[in-house]
């Protein structure tokens, strides 16, 4: 029994294989098991064209065998076995398939998919084994073979023994080593682990002897332990079924089985697509926000399957950023089974997946949102910052997308309402989408900009949230309808209180000439406002940086002292002003004190921290006094 050595560059693409393919050892698991799979898949096919053969699915079966004292890992099925050519064939060259060639040849069509298509699944073994054994019966063959390699030197085949047909796979674990634990793959709750993880869904039994324990007989409180063999995976995954099968109870118990958040889910998507790319998902919008939603720790993704067998846990490629809360699963007949992640970020046929994954959830929230109002709502509690910051990224390429998803509290309507209900509310007469921004919708409520236009009877949209004004600058309109803040430094609303406002600015020049030179550095211009009803004073901004924009940047890390130009309005209707204007024309000093007061007044009611308290409360006891 001479060695042989293997075909094609073999050390290199062994090397290559272990090392750069598979990203964790583990996987090796998975890789025989599907291989099993395959050959039972085969000898159901076999059954189909040869009548002396029936297919009874019970006698056909994948089994795990560890033995912790000879070191040894068993991976035995009941399939269509190898003869010594195709053991040549298959395993003495490397990156070869024979099941791609089966596949090939015979046409599959009838959804028993061969999922080993790749050709190197089966050397994956070499990452934990120091030699790997194969004994194998053919169908309709009287002599078994044994195929045995420590590695990249070569290997040898030679006639074995074997009652049976089918194929075990015998793996000398190796060593442990002060890097690596290699024990573990001999361990029976880190081997069920791997199957539930990898091959849940097989569509044949993976059977393993479990250890059980029950109370000895005759004893109270004495247990014992046994070996009882049984079913470890589930087989028949839910995403198989027809939607018609399921009920509501069988999504949510996928849900938890499958450990994708703690709560139930909102709502779900059953997608089965045959076409050029056939795919299958589920997928699930949860309902409370998980706890590192918005941290740097939080992974979105998806799970990815090829044809039942997990190939990533979190497939990131998935989902778009702004869809990151969707949890869930996808499995395509059509993905290769050992396949990278970089090479998964190049494939084409995961990005036709991507994208139609997206157009699908867009439609189902818009569903959602139409349909159930009240769930959209809690939905859009707990994600709906998530779709702003989608509308605000990559400079807005995707707000067309988002746009009819966003709700924002309404000061008419005193609930959330989407751009489209507000735009069909508007009177003809109104230009603009008014808008207002503060920490709660109370405080908003009160603010002095807000006067005007709600005098004028124009709806006023809330934003409370840090990224609601990013996102509208972003948008900047919705239906050719643009956006203002209601703290802008045109409203455009009333020509008639413009005129009024410029004669009285020019009638009063002095006096805010004098208060533009106090506030120097503070504010940009003081003015007459046109907006302002009861209140005496207010803040407003000229340019695309707001005042709120302004609280947001400071409060950042990075803080890159970015300032809002701020304007100071002076209600002239208000007796304030009166007071002011007296002042003025006796005492310039005094006048100075009350610019500066007003200033601080305007600044509280922004929300903005006054810049020396102590002056600040000084200069109301001189008044006072």
């Amino acid at each position: 029994m001479a060695k042989q050595a293997f075909k094609a560059e073999s050390k290199r693409l062994l090397d290559m294989m272990i090392n750069s393919i598979y990203s964790n050892r583990e996987i090796f698991l998975r890789e025989l098991i599907s291989n099993a799979s395959d050959a039972i898949d085969k000898m159901y096919y076999k059954a189909l064209t040869d009548d002396s053969l029936t297919f009874d699915q019970k006698d056909y079966y994948i089994k795990i065998d560890a033995d912790k004292d000879s070191r040894t890992l068993k991976v035995m099925d009941t399939g269509i076995g190898m003869t010594e050519e195709e053991l040549e064939n298959n395993l003495g060259v490397i990156a070869k398939s024979g099941s791609l060639a089966f596949k090939n040849e015979n046409e599959i069509k009838d959804g028993h998919d061969i999922i080993g298509q790749f050709g190197v699944g089966f050397y994956s073994a070499f990452m934990v084994a120091d030699k790997v054994t194969v004994i194998t019966k053919a169908f309709g063959s009287d002599q078994a073979y044994k195929w045995e390699s420590t590695g990249a030197d070569g290997y040898t085949i030679e006639p074995s023994e074997k009652e049976t047909v089918g194929t075990e796979i015998i793996l000398t674990i190796k060593e442990n080593t002060e890097d690596e634990s290699y024990d573990e793959y001999l361990e029976e709750y880190r081997l069920r682990s791997i199957i539930k993880k990898y091959s849940d869904f097989i569509r044949y039994p993976i059977k393993m002897e479990v250890t059980e324990s029950r109370l000895k007989e005759g004893c109270e409180d004495e247990f014992e332990e046994y070996k009882e063999e049984q079913t470890i995976n589930s087989m028949v995954p839910i995403w198989k079924k027809n939607k018609n099968e399921l009920t509501d109870e069988d999504y949510v118990n996928f849900y938890q089985e499958k450990h994708y958040g703690f709560d139930k889910p909102l709502k779900h998507i059953h997608i089965k697509v045959d076409g050029t790319i056939r795919y299958n998902a589920i997928l699930f919008i949860p309902e409370n926000i998980p706890f590192d939603y918005y941290s740097k720790e939080f992974e979105k993704g998806l799970e990815l399957y090829s044809s039942g067998v997990l190939i990533m846990e979190k497939c990131a490629d998935l989902l778009p950023d702004y869809f990151s809360f969707v949890k869930g699963m996808v499995d395509s007949e059509d993905l290769s089974l050992n396949i990278s992640r970089e090479i998964l970020q190049q494939d084409r046929q995961l990005k036709f997946i991507a994208k139609n994954i997206q157009s699908k959830i867009k439609r189902e929230l818009e569903n959602f949102l139409k349909n159930d109002r009240d769930k959209y709502e809690l939905f859009y509690n707990s994600f709906g910052r998530q779709l702003k910051f989608g509308v605000y990224n990559n400079f807005g390429q995707d707000k067309d997308v988002l746009q009819d998803l966003l709700l924002f509290y309404s000061s008419k309507e005193e609930k959330l309402v989407t751009l489209d209900e507000y735009v069909s509310r508007m009177p003809e007469a109104q230009k603009y989408i008014y808008y207002a921004t503060g920490e709660t919708n109370e405080r908003i409520a009160r603010m002095p900009q807000t006067e005007l236009v709600a005098d004028k009877g124009y709806e006023i949209l809330y934003f409370t949230e840090d990224v609601d004004e990013f996102a509208i600058k972003m948008l900047m309109s919705y239906k050719d309808k643009e956006f203002k803040s209601v703290a802008s430094g045109d409203l455009d609303i009333d020509e008639e209180s413009k005129e009024k406002t410029k004669a009285e600015e020019k009638e009063n020049k002095g006096l805010l000439d004098y208060m533009k030179e106090t506030l120097s550095g503070k504010v940009k211009d003081v003015k007459i406002s046109t907006r302002l009803k009861n209140h005496p004073v207010c803040l407003t901004a000229d340019g695309e940086v707001s005042i709120e924009m302004e609280k947001i940047l400071s409060a950042m890390p990075n803080n890159q002292e970015v300032k809002a130009d701020k304007i100071l309005e002076i209600n002239a209707d208000h007796e304030v002003f009166q007071s002011l204007k007296t002042v003025f024309e006796q005492d310039t000093e005094k006048a100075g004190l009350y610019t500066n007061l007003l200033y601080n007044q305007a600044l509280l009611i922004e929300g903005l921290p006054i810049e020396d308290p102590i002056e600040f409360t000084n200069d109301i006891c001189k008044v006072m006094v």
